[in-house]
Parts: C-alpha cells; sequence; structure tokens
C-alpha cells in the first residue's frame, strides 16, 4: 500500500521519484539477504552432510556470514528509508 501510494507520487512530481527509488532500494536489499541466507544454509547443510565430523566449524562459519549478509541488508534497507524520508 505505501509503494503504491508512492509510485502515485512519482506521477505528480520528481520529489516521489527519489522515495520510489528508496523504496525498491530497500526492497531489493531485503530480497537479496533473504536469497543470500538462504544459499548459506543450503551450503553449510549439504557441508555437513558430507562431513559429519566438522559440524561444529561449519556451523559457526555459516553464522558469521548470515550475520554479515544480515548487516550489509539491514544497512541498505535503513539507508533506503533514510533517503525516501
Amino acid at each position: 500500500m505505501v509503494t503504491l501510494t508512492i509510485l502515485l507520487q512519482v506521477a505528480a512530481g520528481g520529489a516521489g521519484l527519489a522515495k520510489a527509488g528508496a523504496v525498491v532500494g530497500a526492497g531489493l536489499a531485503a530480497i537479496g539477504a533473504g536469497i543470500g541466507i538462504g544459499r548459506i544454509g543450503g551450503s553449510a547443510l549439504e557441508a555437513i552432510a558430507r562431513q559429519p565430523e566438522v559440524k561444529g566449524d561449519i556451523a559457526s562459519n555459516m553464522i558469521l556470514a548470515a550475520a554479515l549478509v544480515e548487516g550489509v541488508a539491514l544497512g541498505a534497507v535503513a539507508l533506503g528509508f533514510i533517503v525516501g524520508l
């Protein structure tokens, strides 16, 4: 609903264009984080299935990588909302 309102403002003037771009950028950052964390988790499960004895090392590396991806995505979403204001 918010996105529709902002896109309608784009037709009215140029100020809405920046807001629309910020919202689209924030959405893309969230989608990218979801894809990235999904790939990290899937690859970690495959690695654990191949070598169950190194489960602890793989799990700790997986959590670290997921936290880094999530941190970058959170920063991008926050920046998108700040620009959109």
